[in-house]
Order: C-alpha cells, then structure tokens, then sequence
C-alpha cells in the first residue's frame, strides 16, 4: 500500500451563488521518498487539493473524496487527530515565510516549541535539536543565528527557517506550496537542491506545488498536470517534459524558454483565458482553448485514461491517435 492515496477529491466552497468547485475528482499516490510536482496556473485547484488533505481549507470549504496516509483517511479525522498529523507525520512549507513565522518571536522559541507540543521535549533539549536542524539546511553560524527575529533573516534564509522547521519531528511527508516563487533565481535554485538533498537524506517524499514547469525538473520524479480543478495529465517527469500528450500540458511546456533550440525557441501563449469558477463547463475545462477540441468535449469531460504504463490522459482526441 501506498503511503499516500488519493481518490476522488473534490473540494468545494459554499458562497451566496451556492457551492463552487474548485478541485473535481483528483486521484494521486505517493511512496515513500516519491518527489512529486503538481503543476497549473493560478486557479488551477493544485493549493487547494493539499490545503484539503492538510486540513486547512478555509471555512466554508468542504472536502469529499478518500486521502488515506498510513491508512487513516485525513478528511474524516477530527480536528485534535489532525493536528496530532500535521508537524509530526506531514509538514507543509508555504509560499511566504513571513506570513507563516510569527514577527514578534524569535526562531529559537518558533523551533523550540514545535518540538515541545510535538515530542514533550524540555527547552534545553529543543533548542540543541533546532540548531541541528538549522545546521542541516545550511544555515551559517546557526548557534548564534537562532535567536534572531524573522525579519533579521534574508528571504532565502527566512525559507530555509521553514525548511528546518518542517523537518523538526522529521515528517514522512513535506507539503511546499511555491517555495520559491518570492526568492531570486539563484537563491531559488539553493532551495530546490536543498528540498532535494533533504529529501534523499532524510527518505521524506515531497509534493511540490508550482507553476513554474522548471522547478518541478530539478525536484520531481512524477508530475501531476492540473487545470479547472481537474488532471489533465500524470506521469513520470522525463515523459511529460518530453512526451507530454494533453493539449494543455504541451500549451505549457511550448510557453517555457528553452535553451537547446536557436535563439531559445519561439515562446507560444496559450489563447483564451482560464475557466470560470462560478459557472465551470459541463465538458473538459479546457475545451474553450483547445486547438483539437471536438463537439464531445463540451458535453461531459474526458474520464484520466492509461496512455500507457504509468501515463495517464484525459483527452478524447489524443486517446484515439
């Protein structure tokens, strides 16, 4: 059995137009030390699909579906249960540091009492393993650095704070929704080499929230292709990037520099614009953009077929070439 099992996920959210769907009948697995990367632009439903697993949605947000970790479903755990969870067996790391460290205390007491609430460690003891984890993800002179406040640290330091953090009860699963999105490439690249290192040294599986196509490349082993709530497309990496088979999916892989062809290649948009959340489309959700689109796809949306072993599609026209 799997360590993570996802199974028809669908979240939504009750508003004065009546409930909206913002993530419809996601599926997904993961092994432990699986890297996997969840890819979409904004509005995609990939935030919200682990906000849910994690317990997190907003309040008048509702989950329905199965997420089984270790064998307990997270959507039907009661609230003490799933903090019980979150820290200690999965731990997510956020786009922005600053809105997830609290300004007004320093590291040390952060760090500290995430392993008091979460292993009953004494103070002493805590502060000794928060050094050690600040020491593990490259923090220079960490022993002097972790009394420090939050806004004493550079953007990239400020993550790799939340790096360690998420590793203090060393989780079996780390979450991290844009990790990089805020930080300059070269910092960007420190971090997913250090998710990466971590995640080989430490044997925690990670999902990778993004929708930068080049971050997933460096981190990823699979990749989960997502677009109106729905997948698109899944598979290993080098058969996405390489044979990726749903319109969307090569829309979003043309739209990325590239610097194997002359003159980085001619970057190509994808017409049209995302659709609506308050009124979804009966048929695939991207059919409106679509370049092969046909009069079934309008009517009912495409069931995520096996292209091949281990490579999953949900378009008509490209099952049937």
């Amino acid at each position: 059995m799997a360590m993570l099992e996802v199974d028809d996920l669908t979240v939504e959210f009750s508003t004065a137009d009546g409930m909206l769907p913002a993530v419809r009948g996601v599926g997904f697995s993961l092994e432990q030390g699986d890297a996997l990367g969840i890819v979409g632009e904004s509005g995609s439903g990939k935030s919200q699909t682990v906000l849910a697993l994690m317990g997190l949605l907003a309040d008048n947000g509702r989950a329905r579906g199965r997420a089984r970790f270790d064998g307990q479903d997270l959507l039907s755990l009661s609230r003490t249960d799933m903090n019980n969870i979150r820290g200690e067996k999965i731990s997510m790391i956020f786009q922005d540091p600053m809105t997830s460290l609290n300004p007004y205390l320093r590291v040390s007491r952060q760090m500290a009492e995430v392993l008091t609430l979460h292993k009953g460690m004494a103070r002493k003891e805590a502060r000794a393993e928060a050094i050690r984890m600040l020491d593990a993800v490259h923090i220079p002179d960490a022993a002097s650095r972790i009394d420090r406040y939050p806004h004493e640290f550079s953007g990239g330091m400020r993550q790799r704070v939340m790096i360690a953090m998420s590793l203090l009860c060393r989780p079996r699963l780390i979450i991290a929704d844009e990790p990089t999105t805020a930080l300059d490439v070269t910092v960007q690249s420190q971090i997913l080499m250090l998710l990466d290192e971590i995640r080989r040294e430490f044997g925690t599986a990670v999902i990778l929230i993004t929708h930068d196509l080049g971050v997933v490349a460096e981190v990823c082993d699979r990749v989960l292709v997502m677009y109106g709530g729905r997948v698109m497309e899944s598979g290993v990496l080098d058969d996405i990037f390489r044979r990726g088979r749903h319109p969307y999916t090569r829309g979003l892989l043309a739209s990325v520099p590239r610097l194997d062809k002359s003159g980085g290649g001619r970057l190509q948009g994808i017409p049209g614009t995302p659709p609506s959340v308050r009124r979804p489309p009966p048929g695939c959700p991207f059919e409106a953009r679509c370049t092969v689109r046909e009069d079934r796809c309008a009517e009912r949306p495409p069931p995520l077929q096996d292209a091949e072993v281990g490579h999953q599609v949900a378009c008509y026209v490209e099952m049937e070439t």
